[in-house]
């Protein structure tokens, strides 16, 4: 799952990708509105936290602006403002929380794992193809019955695929959705984690499900 996070405070935005990333999601950091809004204009997000005081657009203008668009992205107001107007005002501007800092990381967890789940965009909870089944919830990974001891990457790409299964992706593809958008897709970090990732959920069984389509990238399907 994809989140974006909108901060201009780089060591909170960093604290809160680290968090974040070691539980599973795949994040994205812009330091300021312009940028921001681009990038949840532009891209693909399961759920966006957002500062009210930014540089160059506000938190207001940007939920308004995502709202009068179309984008029912869920947005978590994360922000140093703790009024009571201020908390409604982002309420009823569209945002789906409100969480005031300093904050409990577990509590900010909790809070994105609710909306996540109750959200009617939200996909599947379970991924399944075949033998091989994904638990977003309680991130756990099995196949034939057997539990699949994956590493945060791994079920990252592994969820990446499924989703998009049937789709070849390639790995300029792969390695913006799983290490973000600025990770260099010039080095075989796809390659090797596919490898890895492939001993785990095919090496062990009959039916190979992740297949490499030459010069293009990878697929998962139960025939290419």
């Amino acid at each position: 799952m994809r989140i974006l996070i909108i901060e201009d405070e780089h060591k909170a935005a960093n604290y809160l990708k680290k968090g974040l990333t070691e539980n599973g999601f795949s994040v994205d950091i812009a330091n300021d509105g312009e940028d921001g809004l681009h990038l949840a204009m532009t891209e693909q997000y399961d759920l966006i936290i957002l500062d009210v005081m930014l540089p160059i657009k506000g938190g207001w203008a940007i939920i308004q602006e995502l709202r009068e668009a179309g984008k029912e992205v869920p947005v978590i107001f994360l922000s140093a403002r703790d009024a009571v107007h201020d908390r409604v005002h982002g309420l009823e501007l569209g945002a789906d929380d409100y969480l005031v800092k300093p904050y409990a990381f577990s509590e900010l967890l909790a809070r994105i794992r609710i909306i996540l789940r109750r959200h009617p965009l939200q996909q599947s909870e379970l991924l399944k193809l075949a033998d091989l089944e994904l638990d977003l919830v309680r991130h756990k990974a099995r196949r034939g019955g057997q539990t699949l001891d994956l590493t945060v990457k791994e079920f990252q790409l592994l969820a990446l695929m499924l989703r998009r299964r049937g789709e070849v992706l390639s790995r300029t593809t792969i390695s913006e959705q799983v290490w973000g958008i600025n990770f260099d897709s010039d080095t075989n970090v796809v390659d090797v984690a596919i490898r890895r990732l492939r001993k785990k959920v095919d090496d062990p069984f009959p039916l190979k499900l992740i297949q490499t389509i030459r010069g293009v990238g990878y697929v998962i399907d139960e025939a290419v």
